[in-house]
């Protein structure tokens, strides 16, 4: 039954400890069936006791995948997620809906930007912190949701009730001009369709007519290889290494661009950061051993493993690492990781762990003043009203300063009145996130999201790499 999953694992022990061991764990798990002060359910004492643990000897990322977390898994290798098919701003105590996407149950209810989510199953959502909103509403899509919802303009509380859809999940999330001729690439995952994603977005902005490309990488955890190399084959000339893999059991390896690729020749900056991992650093350190793009933003996460899933019995499986990843120039893309096997392989191995840019840049440090504006969702709740007031806006809009002197007044009724040496320094920022905001409502998400690309600190330095500022 269950018991064989584990044994399963502790196959490649030579013979002449195997016989020992599997004893040893079947003694232990049967005086603790019989004897401990609580039952024990075989189900946690291998699922979450025996298999994780010896997993987690080997390395962090060795995993155990229960049948729930294996279907999630498969879930995510298909690009395709369980949701409701709204966006929304999420602030503490707070969630405002920004857009609903076409024929979603969001959008079939009624739902439309500026709404505000009171409750979800019951739950009131006043006094919840972010993180919390974020796994309610995470929750709440596995199963049908009863929502309170709050229109601008409208004292009375509705009630709707939606069911979750299985919805394609892009992994190009956003493509648009920064400038005529230099288009930017938001890239959230590696999925399936990844490399033929961003063929198609770089062809709709321009194609080889491009003057270049911002390559935005952050936030991006990887996923899996093939569209990985796709996208970086994709800048590369034919027979340049992509990737190279080495491993106990793995004959050692190098990922070339295939033969009569016909790459793109226009200038590429790519933007990481610390939650830049995997094919996401296998892309960047191809193209920045090559010299073919330069790498801006912060040093990366630093996880290059080859992990192969393996199906188990009862709709369970495991992912194991059996290889690492190095860039072309041979350094190595996983970093060092204490208290396991990864600590002494990959210590004495060249490079040190992740993609170092070729330019380190951070984002913006919060004032006290933008702090207290974004905890309060001030920009969000002032745009529901404007947007509510000024039906038709068009992408001409601009935030004149009445508008600017109207949201000091909007913060001043709501006790919050910054001084004027504060206020002055963060100007700029006001205007720019007062329009996003606007924007975000009016026109949708991804015209907000051009606004705050014109004001992103790591976007302009990675304009200025490319010549382009």
């Amino acid at each position: 039954m269950l018991l064989p999953l584990a044994l399963l694992a502790l196959s490649a022990v030579p013979e002449d400890n195997f016989e020992p061991l599997v004893r040893r764990l079947i003694d232990v798990y049967a005086i603790a069936e019989q004897n401990a002060a609580d039952p024990v359910a075989p189900e946690t004492a291998f699922y979450e006791g025996a298999i994780p643990g010896m997993l987690r000897r080997l390395d962090p990322h060795c995993t155990f995948f229960d049948p729930g977390q294996f279907e999630q898994l498969r879930q995510m290798e298909r690009s395709t997620t369980k949701g409701f098919g709204s966006v929304v701003s999420i602030v503490p105590g707070r969630v405002i809906i920004l857009q609903t996407l076409p024929d979603t149950p969001s959008a079939r209810s009624g739902l439309a930007p500026g709404d505000e989510i009171l409750s979800v199953n019951g739950v009131r959502l006043a006094g919840l912190d972010q993180e919390q909103l974020i796994g309610l509403l995470g929750a709440s899509r596995q199963s049908p949701a009863r929502l309170e919802v709050l229109k601008p303009g409208n004292a009375r509380i509705l009630e709707f009730v939606l069911t979750p859809e299985e919805m394609q999940s892009p992994s190009v999330e956003r493509a648009f001009l920064l400038r005529p001729g230099v288009g930017y690439l938001r890239v959230g995952s590696f999925d399936s369709q990844t490399g033929r994603q961003v063929k198609e977005a770089i062809e709709k902005l321009g194609g080889t007519a491009l003057k270049g490309l911002v390559l935005d990488l952050r936030n991006n955890p990887g996923g899996l290889m093939p569209p990985a190399l796709e996208t970086a084959a994709l800048f590369l000339k034919p027979g340049q290494i992509v990737v190279s893999v080495r491993g106990r059991k793995v004959e050692a390896s190098e990922i070339k661009v295939p033969d009569r690729t016909q790459p793109y020749t226009f200038p590429v900056a790519v933007l990481m950061n610390s939650r830049s991992a995997s094919a996401s650093e296998i892309v960047a350190g191809a193209l920045q051993d090559h010299r073919r793009g330069t790498v801006v933003g912060e040093p990366s996460f630093g996880k290059g493993l080859v992990q192969s899933v393996y199906p188990l019995s009862h709709g369970t499986g495991m992912a194991l690492t059996t290889a690492y990843y190095y860039t072309p120039s041979g350094r190595s893309i996983q970093r060092p990781l204490r208290g396991s096997q990864l600590e002494a392989q990959i210590a004495t191995a060249p490079g040190g762990g992740g993609i170092q840019p070729d330019q380190v840049v951070f984002p913006d440090v919060p004032t006290p003043l933008r702090a207290v504006l974004d905890a309060s969702g001030s920009f969000t709740s002032f745009a529901t009203d404007y947007v509510r007031l000024h039906p038709g806006l068009t992408a001409q809009f601009e935030v004149a300063p009445s508008l600017v002197d109207d949201f000091q007044v909007y913060l001043s009724q709501r006790n919050i009145r910054p001084g004027m040496n504060d206020w002055l320094r963060d100007l700029e920022w006001v205007r720019g996130r007062l329009k996003t905001e606007i924007f975000n409502q009016a026109l949708g998400v991804e015209k907000g999201d051009e606004i705050e690309a014109q004001h992103d600190p790591q976007i302009l330095a990675a304009l200025q790499k490319i010549g382009t500022a």
